[in-house]
């Protein structure tokens, strides 16, 4: 993705996240989603976090991960792995991410069996060869300079009859570039749709609150960036998706 400035400002606010989030206030950071209606069934403390809880249960939905293996690469600050692990009682699930402060804070958060965050590279990953069911990305693989090679590693790791579930965000002119390189991961494409209108509902949702979290904890002169990768209403990446200039798409796909 054409991102080499947006990845250098990304790595600034993602690296400051993770230093000044001392009371683990930002536990996801994807840009959510909403069907409308009252949405799934949530407890007090997920619900503030309900549309990035969104986005993982209807990229799941229809999977089994119950005793199942699965692994999230690009897990972040854990909160959506940790979410899949309890509401749906996989037999193991490992987080992998580029940031090693970002896994260490997974680590001495979220205390579940089976559940454990590791430090790697989505394009060299330290795992073995057909070890897992189910690998989810989200809003992850557009930061990656080799997507083949993401996408050899996910076919390598897969157990056959394994699933990939990926959703993230594309330039529109990417596209294209992006269903040749899946259809030659060697994955079957199971289903896919395209889910603008969803993010930008959860956006327009979830703005007060993207607004007051980028306040409390960026200071003025990082406030801009902030908003704008919080995706609030008006910055430029919210306009990026209602304008259809980025393209937000599901993907589940087999090793067959």
């Amino acid at each position: 993705m054409k991102v080499s400035i947006r990845e250098g400002l990304f790595r600034i606010w993602y690296w400051y996240v993770n230093r000044v989030d001392k009371n683990a206030e930002v536990l996801f950071m994807n840009y959510g989603h909403c069907e409308g209606g009252a949405g799934i069934l949530l407890d007090e403390q997920n619900e503030p976090d309900r549309y990035s809880i969104q986005l993982y249960h209807q990229l799941v939905g229809g999977t089994q991960l119950k005793n199942k293996d699965i692994v999230e690469i690009g897990s972040g600050r854990g909160g959506g792995l940790y979410y899949l692990t309890k509401k749906f009682e996989p037999a193991t699930a490992k987080g992998i991410d580029l940031d090693h402060l970002a896994v260490t804070f997974c680590n001495r958060r979220y205390s579940l069996n089976g559940l454990s965050f590791f430090q790697g590279d989505a394009q060299k990953l330290k795992l073995e060869s057909q070890s897992c069911d189910v690998v989810i990305n989200v809003e992850s693989s557009h930061r990656y300079p080799d997507m083949p090679a993401f996408l050899s590693e996910v076919y390598r790791i897969l157990r056959p009859g394994g699933f990939f579930l990926l959703t993230d965000f594309r330039y529109k002119d990417e596209m294209e570039d992006l269903k040749k390189e899946l259809a030659a991961s060697g994955m079957s494409i199971q289903r896919n749709s395209l889910i603008n209108k969803q993010v930008i509902a959860a956006l327009d949702s979830d703005d007060h609150r993207r607004r007051r979290l980028v306040e409390k904890l960026a200071p003025r002169f990082l406030r801009k960036l902030a908003l704008n990768f919080a995706g609030t209403i008006g910055s430029e990446t919210y306009n990026q998706f209602l304008s259809g200039k980025y393209v937000y798409f599901n993907y589940i796909m087999k090793k067959s």
